[in-house]
């Protein structure tokens, strides 16, 4: 039986694939305790550095397998605290970078998926939907938390309650995506953009994390003793001593991400 999640590490990246194509990766049991697995084992592995959560076939993720569940779905609350809430949790709080790499579709809470990642890549053809209130349901899985944190209060709100489909391009324009690449280079791009931050002060990014997963509950003086605080443990770092002496040698840094 194929595996609806594959789990891949190599030279500091792990590509975490979601992997039923044939329904567009739509996000049943199977998949998202799959999902979690692999990405807790991300997230514990010393050797990975940065992290892709890609799909394969023509769509990122259609959102939940409703053909699954039938019309139960009295226990979506449950559902979302034992399946999802866990998945985008590990996301944010993953103490290194994440690209999400969204190619075709992405609704629902695959919209929700793709936008916890820090830096989000879309191919051409791709699209977001918000489409929970299609059949009747509040967006969830993070994605009321997202929007209007990314493209503001009023945009937030209409993607919200219109449930109108946007692609790419629009997804860029109003803050969604970071870049637009051609569909047939989106994956080399993934891949060239991982490999780069496998090599970056991985120490430093989950602290940046950190602290922005924190700024917007902040008041400024609480956000600025956090800097400080997070500062104090960013400078007694490896890292640091690396990149301060291949600054004052004028070379490239050799981060070891600790």
């Amino acid at each position: 039986m194929t595996s609806p999640v594959l789990y891949h590490a190599a030279e500091g990246v792990a590509t975490i694939t979601l992997n039923r194509p044939d329904v567009l990766n739509a996000l049943n049991s199977a998949l998202l305790l799959e999902l979690r697995a692999a990405v807790e084992r991300a997230a514990q592995d010393e050797a990975v550095r940065a992290v892709v959560l890609s799909a394969n076939g023509r769509g990122f993720c259609a959102g939940a397998d409703l053909a699954g569940r039938g019309t139960g779905l009295q226990d979506s609350g449950t559902l979302l605290r034992e399946r999802y809430h866990p998945i985008i949790l590990a996301l944010r709080n993953m103490p290194k970078p994440v690209i999400t790499s969204v190619n075709g579709v992405a609704a629902g809470a695959g919209m929700s998926l793709a936008l916890a990642g820090d830096v989000v890549l879309a191919g051409r053809s791709a699209s977001f939907l918000q489409a929970f209130s299609k059949i009747g349901l509040v967006p969830d899985a993070g994605s009321t938390y997202f929007l209007p944190r990314y493209a503001g209060e009023m945009r937030a709100r209409a993607l919200a309650i219109l449930a109108e489909k946007i692609d790419a391009e629009e997804a860029h324009r109003i803050g969604l995506v970071w870049k637009v690449h051609e569909d047939e280079a989106l994956p080399a791009e993934t891949a060239r953009l991982a490999a780069h931050l496998a090599q970056m002060p991985t120490f430093a990014y989950g602290l940046i994390k950190e602290a922005l997963n924190a700024s917007l509950q902040s008041d400024l003086p609480a956000q600025l003793e956090r800097e400080a605080t997070l500062q104090s443990r960013a400078s007694k770092s490896e890292d640091v001593k690396e990149g301060v002496a291949a600054f004052l040698e004028k070379r490239k840094p050799a981060f070891k991400g600790r």
